[in-house]
């Protein structure tokens, strides 16, 4: 039997529009490495839509190549970055930032937030050359275990990072389920005059592939290009990625399937929490982490796959499920059939 799966966001090819506008455009003959009509225009449209005429638009191709140029590039040999422990970054890009020779500072979060007196903790404890000097702090919106920032949170982080010249940067590989989350009050405008760099994750949200790297410092801009060439992300082929995101943006489709993403999480949690099951943190976008006994999680991962997050005790563990833009309500309403 073919389990469904709940493991990811992409565990599907691209929305049918993206498909069809590849295709449509698939013989027009145009400039390469990002410099074609499609990528200029998803860039203009991307501007529009942060009201930042002046931001910095680069088109690459996954979520841990974003991360790690990005990282690499507003820091210098001795310079570190801070995270929470459960970061994509920490955890799941097999030292891409180690590797460029810089420092990863862990936070231990119990939502995978950072607030300002987590980064105050790191800048006290590395007072000299001794050590390294955390410069970047890194955040994802929503995190690694589906929390998202308020726009409070998000500007207290702000205030704090340039009041102590630090680079904030926003992951947002799953940007389109946090904006669109019933609990945000924060519009990608607003995001955008509280970083410095930020990311608008496509991947998860529709997209063949790819994410827009979103520049907003002044200082950061400089020579970036030189940085996507040296790490293989300036693509010969770059109209590949304009065409996915002129398409997302050009009419708020990148919100329309981000809405439908977390209105499956939410009936998942709606059933969850009705047969009294709790969570590993509060859900609110389209990661759950539902605490179960193991041996309805035995039964379940017959019929759906999904992974065993933590282990809470002897007899119940966390799992996490994740909803994408191409989830079908029937798979969801048997899903709720067989937990009860």
């Amino acid at each position: 039997m073919v389990k469904y799966s709940f493991k990811n966001d992409y565990s599907e090819g691209a929305h049918e529009r993206i498909i069809n506008a590849l295709g449509v455009t698939n013989l027009y003959q145009d400039d390469g490495y990002g410099e074609d009509k499609y990528c200029k225009e998803a860039r203009s449209v991307i501007r529009e839509k942060i009201e930042n005429p002046q931001a910095d638009v680069h088109f690459v191709s996954g979520g841990t190549q974003a991360n790690l140029i990005v990282i690499s590039s507003i820091l210098k040999p001795y310079e570190s970055v801070i995270a929470a422990t459960t970061a994509h970054i920490a955890v799941h890009e097999a030292g891409a930032i180690e590797s460029t020779g810089h420092k990863i500072n862990t936070i231990e979060t119990s939502d995978g937030k950072l607030r300002v007196a987590d980064i105050q903790s790191v800048l006290d404890e590395h007072t000299d050359e001794h050590m390294v000097k955390p410069w970047a702090v890194f955040i994802s919106n929503s995190t690694e275990v589906g929390s998202i920032y308020n726009k409070k949170e998000l500007e207290a982080l702000s205030t704090f990072c340039r009041k102590n010249k630090l680079y904030l940067y926003l992951d947002g590989a799953r940007l389109g389920s946090a904006l669109c989350s019933e609990k945000n009050d924060l519009s990608i405008a607003e995001l955008a005059t509280l970083v410095d760099v930020f990311y608008i994750g496509g991947t998860k949200n529709g997209a063949l592939l790819g994410e827009a790297i979103v520049i907003l410092n002044d200082q950061l801009r400089e020579h970036f290009r030189f940085y996507l060439k040296q790490k293989w992300a300036l693509l010969a082929k770059g109209r590949i990625l304009g065409i996915q995101f002129l398409e997302l943006f050009k009419d708020d489709l990148f919100f329309e399937l981000a809405t439908h993403t977390n209105n499956m999480a939410s009936k998942l949690v709606q059933w969850i929490k009705k047969h009294n099951h709790t969570f590993l943190t509060d859900p609110v976008s389209n990661q759950i982490f539902p605490i179960l006994p193991n041996t309805l999680i035995a039964k379940l991962s017959k019929k759906y796959g999904f992974y065993v997050w933590n282990k809470i005790d002897d007899k119940h563990s966390a799992i996490r499920l994740v909803t994408s833009r191409a989830t079908k309500e029937q798979f969801v309403n048997k899903f709720i059939e067989d937990l009860e």
